[in-house]
């Protein structure tokens, strides 16, 4: 069996040439690359090696010795530690300029595009913003406590936190507290996750259980709930199976788009905008550079549970979503009975495989609207020949997959790229939300 080769122990001195995708410093040392945790451009520093591949290297900063304008000091005492974030120690105008920079990036050099005009970016509060997370929860009987949060950085333990400052405060600030009720359970080695759903009424917790809790435990539950004015249910199995706990009611959380008046309800671990601010601006933006009318066909790819789809309707004649997760397209139903809205109709279909002799592809859109996962959305792309709509919106939480898609839509399907952009939906992190607009040539 081979033995991995031991990494150098000794600091090293670079200079910082520029970021990575996920905002990790860049140098070279004797001709490999390397990638630095919480460095940035221009800086001269020590490092020491964490890893050593055939192809790069990583790395973390023990001294700084010279320091980038932009630099700040993080907002969290757990930073660097906790793997939630990775950019607090940028300040806040100058993570939205490495997003832009980035976009424009990965544009020119994957799609081989200019991007003609840059949207102005969609910027909210930095902190307290984050109403979805999937938190993991760990017994550590060395130290009797329980803990709550998100992984170590670049390492698969749970970190040792006890609040989080970008995640809204009767969560985040209640991580100490709620790994104290679990440490007084029979079933504390039991719970691996919660799923945090914060809605615009409501705070549900929803615990992964192994295995079911005692009538003691669930009292626990309840006084812990009562007190700090939250729901928690139980997760014995799949989603479906999340349900309250005995005697209490379901709490359904919703959140309202108060611009075009849509509410939405969900489910606790279904998907939504973590970032309900970015959201309404990001949702309005899109309706905006479609210039609706009641003339007009929508098609929404990849719609959710109705997210854009909905405000659409409000806004166009006839709106089509399209989504291959059959839970969410039954609630993106319940929720159009729930707005009144009947012009709108949904489908589930896998958008990554040939979807054209599915009835709903086969009809004409003038104007389609796209949000698809980090893959993208290339597989789909062959069907505009057949829709050929006049405006198309992508949003997108990739900024590779859309440059390739942006390509695709320019240089084989005819479309001029108009505009594009990014919204900082995820703050003190690298990850990069943005939005294109294309129009038929």
């Amino acid at each position: 069996m081979a033995h991995k080769k031991k990494l150098p122990q000794d600091p090293v001195t670079v200079t910082i040439e520029s970021l990575s995708h996920d905002g990790r410093g860049v140098t070279h040392v004797d001709g490999k690359v390397v990638f630095i945790d919480e460095a940035l451009p221009g800086e001269t520093l020590e490092f020491v090696y964490t890893d050593s591949r055939k192809d790069y290297a990583e790395g973390k900063v023990v001294k700084l010795l010279t320091r980038a304008e932009h630099r700040v000091d993080p907002g969290c005492a757990h930073y660097g530690v906790c793997g939630g974030c990775s950019f607090q120690h940028v300040d806040d105008g100058e993570q939205i300029h490495f997003k832009e920079a980035l976009l424009q990036e990965q544009f020119r050099r994957i799609g081989k595009l200019e991007i003609p005009q840059i949207w102005e970016a969609l910027t909210g509060q930095h902190w307290c913003y984050r109403t979805k997370a999937r938190m993991g929860v760990k017994w550590v009987a060395k130290k009797a406590r329980v803990l709550v949060g998100f992984r170590e950085r670049r390492n698969p333990f749970l970190a040792e936190i006890d609040s989080c400052k970008v995640m809204q405060p009767i969560v985040g600030e209640n991580l100490l507290a709620l790994g104290d009720m679990i440490a007084g359970l029979t079933i504390k080695d039991k719970i691996p996750q919660i799923e945090v759903a914060i809605g615009d009424n409501a705070v549900v917790l929803a615990f992964r259980v192994l295995t079911p809790p005692t009538e003691a435990d669930k009292q626990i539950m309840r006084e812990f709930a009562h007190q700090h004015r939250i729901s928690i249910c139980l997760q014995p199995k799949g989603p479906d199976t999340i349900a309250p706990l005995d005697g209490e009611p379901e709490v359904i959380p919703s959140y309202t788009l108060a611009e075009q008046g849509v509410k939405f309800n969900f489910r606790p671990a279904m998907f939504t905008q973590v970032n309900y601010d970015i959201n309404q601006k990001m949702v309005t933006r899109a309706l905006d550079a479609l210039e609706l009318s009641r003339d007009d066909r929508v098609l929404d790819l990849f719609c959710g549970l109705g997210n854009f789809t909905l405000p659409l309707a409000t806004r166009a004649g006839y709106v089509v979503g399209v989504e291959g997760d059959l839970p969410l397209v039954k609630h993106a139903r319940e929720n159009a009975r729930l707005n009144n809205l009947d012009n709108v109709e949904f489908y589930v279909a896998d958008l990554s495989k040939d979807v054209k002799d599915s009835p709903w592809c086969q009809q004409k859109f003038n104007k389609i609207l796209l949000d698809p996962s980090r893959a993208g959305a290339s597989e789909v792309l062959h069907n505009f020949k057949h829709w050929q709509p006049e405006r198309i919106v992508y949003v997108s939480c990739n900024p590779s997959t859309l440059a390739r898609d942006a390509g695709i839509l320019v240089n084989e399907l005819g479309y001029k790229l108009v505009k594009a952009g990014v919204m900082d939906m995820f703050p003190q992190t690298a990850h990069v939300e943005s939005i294109a607009l294309f129009v038929k040539k």
